[in-house]
């Protein structure tokens, strides 16, 4: 029996967590060059009120001229494990000429008891993926923010081979380079057939090496000379999965992940 567990981390202790508003010495200066997918890419964490609850990670999507948050649903409320968050908060870059200044962008998830944001779902069942509108007016003026568009999302009718090279940037355990405030990326390729549906689900699976709190990551597949992203958006991370008859002393784990196919953004953000 396949099972899958979620990748969302309990949050480190706030001394524990770099501050946000805090700007970085004069070394952390923004490179004169810095891979848009890594400013696509944010740092998400999750509260109840004043109490950190969790880590995570997600990407903007741009349609037409609204913002999106994209990340996994279960980020937003996971009935299982009690996740009930009422706000999240956007880690961004408030001066693109300074990467090493941050602020958190705080966001509610509820305006009177009805849910800011949109889940997808489709006749296989629940997507594990989720779309929180972000007002423009909130951002600081010199964000160094990139956003992935409809034109950025790899199709299925034109599929990625199996085994094809993809990359999963954003924050492990909560990891990331704590001085510029930017994203890791992990490795894997393509486990299952791409544009097939894995046991009738809308989505596929990766083989890489992924964590807790790489919830709600971009997957993505290199396409150079693309602009303004050399990246096409092939999934959004969501779980890793493993059987629930492994044996855990003698068997590994599968290292086999969820991604859901990126197309339901176009109808979370109709």
């Amino acid at each position: 029996m396949a099972v899958t567990v979620p990748d969302v981390p309990q949050a480190p202790p706030a001394s524990a967590r770099p501050a946000v508003g805090a700007a970085a010495p004069a070394a952390a200066l923004a490179p004169l060059t810095v891979d848009p997918l890594l400013l696509a890419t944010a740092r998400v964490s999750t509260f109840d009120g004043p109490k950190g609850l969790t880590n995570a990670s997600g990407f903007f999507f741009q349609r037409e001229e609204r913002l999106y948050l994209v990340s996994s649903r279960h980020v937003f409320i996971d009935e299982d494990s009690k996740h009930h968050p009422d706000r999240l908060e956007i880690e961004l870059h408030p001066d693109d000429g300074n990467l090493g200044a941050s602020v958190g962008l705080s966001v509610l998830l509820y305006d009177q008891g009805k849910a800011n944001w949109r889940q997808g779902a489709d006749s296989g069942g629940e997507i594990d993926v989720a779309v929180l509108r972000i007002d423009r007016g909130a951002l600081p003026a010199q964000a160094a923010l990139a956003a992935f568009t409809a034109a950025d999302l790899q199709s299925a009718a034109a599929p990625l081979p199996l085994g094809a090279p993809l990359l999963i940037p954003g924050f492990p355990l909560g990891f990331h380079d704590a001085l510029h405030h930017l994203p890791v990326a992990r490795q894997g390729i393509v486990a299952s057939p791409y544009g097939w549906r894995f046991q009738g689900k809308a989505c596929f699976l990766t083989d890489a090496r992924t964590h807790r709190g790489l919830s709600g990551a971009p997957v993505v597949v290199a396409t150079p000379g693309r602009a303004p992203l050399p990246w096409r958006l092939a999934g959004i991370h969501s779980s890793r999965l493993d059987m629930g008859t492994r044996d855990l002393q003698a068997d590994e784990s599968l290292g086999l992940n969820v991604a859901w196919y990126p197309d339901i953004l176009l109808t979370l953000t109709e």
